[in-house]
């Protein structure tokens, strides 16, 4: 019985392997080809599993466009001092991401590549 339960608990395993792997895929984004991006932040979503900072970005005609930005998970950015708190609505940032392939207004942002468009690095306080 022992035996029985240990194979079917194996093949659930490989048999959704294939799919946690396929979601953490990357290749959505440009990594070859980083952008910078500067704006304003509308909404930062500190939610597994992976968070979300929604930028609006100036457009050359005037206008402006929101960008969906997909980070790290939160457990990663606690890691790395950051909490829901770190970012808020008005704050201006200035950041090098990884644009979606399809040209969408989106992509991948990393803690060690977002600072305030002053310059500023983002220091987060207890």
């Amino acid at each position: 019985m022992r035996r029985q339960l240990a194979v079917l608990a194996s093949c659930a395993f490989v048999a959704t392997s294939g799919a946690v792997s396929a979601h953490h895929s990357f290749a959505m984004f440009d990594q070859e080809n980083p952008i910078e991006l500067e704006g304003v932040v509308q909404e930062f979503k500190f939610t597994s599993p992976h968070s979300f900072i929604i930028l609006q970005v100036r457009q050359q005609d005037g206008g402006t466009q929101l960008w969906s930005l997909e980070g790290g998970a939160p457990s990663a950015l606690v890691r790395d001092g950051w909490s829901s708190k770190t970012l808020k609505p008005g704050d201006e940032l200035q950041l090098t991401i990884e644009p979606l392939r399809s040209g969408a207004p989106g992509g991948s942002w990393s803690v060690g590549r977002a600072k305030f468009k002053d310059g500023r690095p983002i220091i987060v306080t207890p």
